[in-house]
C-alpha cells in the first residue's frame, strides 16, 4: 500500500513525506472521518504531528482532487478519498453515523438542473438526513430529539 500511496501522491505532483502519507492513510482508513480525528490516528502511527499539518495537508490532497472535503449543515468537515464520482451522503441526525448513498438514477443526474443560469456545473452535494437503526431502537418512534433537531 505504501508504494501506491507514494505513487499517487506523486502523480498529482505532491511531494511525499511521512506526514502526508499518514494523513492520506489515515483518511483511507477512516472515511468521513474530522481533522480532529485524523489527526489522532495520525499521532498514533507516526508519533507527533501538529493539528496544524494535518489540515494543511488535507488542504493540498483536497486542492489536488486525491481527498474530498465534506461539511454538512452543523458540522466539522469530514474527508474522504472517493473521489470522481457523485455520490451522496446519508448521516443521522443523532449519532451522526455517515454513509456513502450512490446516486439512484445514474452516474450524474443531480448535474443536470434545470435552470444552469449559464454555470458549466460540476459537482452537485446531496445530503440525505434520518436516524440509524441503532438511535431509532433507543429512542421512541415519536422522539425526535437529535443534535440536528434542536433548535
Amino acid at each position: 500500500m505504501s508504494d501506491r500511496v507514494e505513487q499517487l501522491l506523486r502523480q498529482h505532483g505532491v511531494q511525499v513525506t511521512a506526514q502526508r502519507l499518514a494523513v492520506t492513510r489515515a483518511v483511507s482508513s477512516r472515511p468521513h472521518a474530522t481533522a480532529d480525528v485524523l489527526t489522532d490516528e495520525v499521532r498514533a502511527v507516526i508519533g507527533s504531528i501538529s493539528r496544524q499539518a494535518v489540515y494543511d495537508t488535507l488542504g493540498v490532497l483536497v486542492d489536488k482532487g486525491l481527498v474530498r472535503r465534506i461539511q454538512p449543515a452543523g458540522s466539522p468537515a469530514r474527508y474522504e478519498d472517493r473521489v470522481g464520482d457523485n455520490h451522496h451522503h446519508l448521516i443521522c441526525r443523532t449519532c451522526d453515523t455517515m454513509f456513502d448513498i450512490d446516486c439512484a438514477v445514474g452516474a450524474v443526474p443531480c448535474l443536470t438542473a434545470d435552470d444552469d443560469h449559464g454555470f458549466e456545473i460540476d459537482e452537485a452535494e446531496v445530503i440525505y438526513w434520518g436516524r440509524c437503526p441503532a438511535c431509532r431502537a433507543r429512542t421512541p418512534a415519536d422522539s425526535r430529539t437529535g443534535s440536528r433537531d434542536q433548535t
